[in-house]
């Protein structure tokens, strides 16, 4: 019972974070960088910061938590986040040459499988009389190998996606092209594999962050969220730079002084944020209910991801992404999904 309540916990997460782009399509009259700077400084500064508050007891504070902590896992924890941002970047990019479906299915994928295996194989070259690599046991292998393989499915369906999309059909052309306005396969699939495997470097900052808490002064439910606070401190750095740096290049510092439309865009990119968090929020809570150390726990960021990618799908469906697509393709797309929620549960049943 406590692992479903663990895997429920961490779905609600994935859904909210699979949901936190629609709020995007709300904000007005904003370029990119000015819109993703913006909700980043709530989805990674301050609602991490408020998460993090809840690790720390009565009597004590981050700033002496911190002050505390093993230097380098300090930094490397915020190392790590500086390589994410990059794959945060990338991210989306790739959610805009293939959609919210395909792009968060090859990305996350990558993610899942990396960040799941780089954490323990990197902590083990560091400190290798924690015998990290004792995690990774063979159930751990396989519910990784079954990820990837549903990944790989719907990247089929996508494919054959893109097949369907650079067909002449006349106007029905457009009319498909419309709910990926940017499609581009080659140049999307390479950045989204770029993405991953940048992305991944989250679970390994995790990882590196795992003991940075007050140990059994903090409740289980809440002890990875000073480390997923520097983690996402790291990603707002690489991405605050290169917004700002879009500011210049493109002269859109003068979307922060149209006053008319700070109220709406502040909302939705705080609701954007606070979706996003919620996936990181909901993982730290899941985790607790798997045992510190198990294969679930040690699986739990390869759940979130392939969870993400089943809801991100769900919502691609729901945005006519897949529209004009074959019975075919959206069967080998549902197969891919049935497999990927498999894959959650597949580890507990070894």
């Amino acid at each position: 019972m406590e692992t479903f309540i663990g895997l429920l916990i961490i779905a609600i997460g994935a859904f909210c974070q699979s949901s936190s782009y629609v709020p995007i399509n709300k904000v007005k009259d904003w370029s990119w960088e000015s819109y993703w700077l913006v909700q980043g400084i709530f989805a990674w500064v301050i609602l991490p910061l408020l998460g993090a508050q809840l690790a720390v007891p009565a009597g004590h504070s981050l700033v002496q938590l911190f002050a505390e902590a093993p230097a380098f896992n300090l930094w490397a924890t915020i190392m790590f986040g500086v390589l994410w941002g990059v794959g945060g970047l990338t991210f989306g990019l790739s959610m805009r040459y293939l959609g919210v479906a395909l792009g968060q299915s090859v990305a996350l994928g990558t993610c899942a499988a990396l960040g799941t295996i780089m954490g323990p194989v990197l902590l083990n070259i560091f400190f290798p009389e924690m015998n990290a690599l004792e995690s990774l046991t063979m159930s751990v292998i396989i519910g990784v190998v079954t990820t990837l393989v549903g990944i790989a499915i719907i990247g089929v369906a996508g494919s054959m996606k893109a097949a369907t999309l650079s067909s002449p059909r006349g106007g029905q052309e457009g009319a498909k092209r419309a709910a990926v306005r940017d499609f581009n396969f080659p140049k999307g699939m390479a950045i989204a594999l770029l993405a991953g495997f940048m992305s991944g470097c989250f679970n390994v900052g995790l990882t590196f962050g795992s003991n940075i808490n007050f140990g059994e002064l903090t409740d289980p439910m809440f002890r990875s969220l000073p480390a997923t606070l520097l983690v996402t401190l790291g990603g707002f750095v690489t991405n605050a730079a290169y917004c700002l740096w879009q500011n210049q290049r493109n002269h859109s510092w003068a979307d922060y002084a149209k006053r008319n439309v700070w109220g709406n865009n502040l909302l939705f990119c705080l609701l954007a944020g606070a979706l996003w968090y919620s996936q990181f929020f909901g993982l730290s809570l899941g985790r607790s209910f798997f045992g510190q150390g198990g294969t679930m726990d040690t699986l739990a960021f390869c759940i979130l991801m392939a969870l993400n990618v089943v809801f991100s799908n769900l919502w691609g469906i729901i945005l006519k992404e897949w529209r004009g697509c074959s019975p075919k393709t959206i069967a080998v797309l549902v197969v891919g999904l049935a497999v990927l929620i498999v894959s959650s549960f597949l580890p507990q049943l070894l």
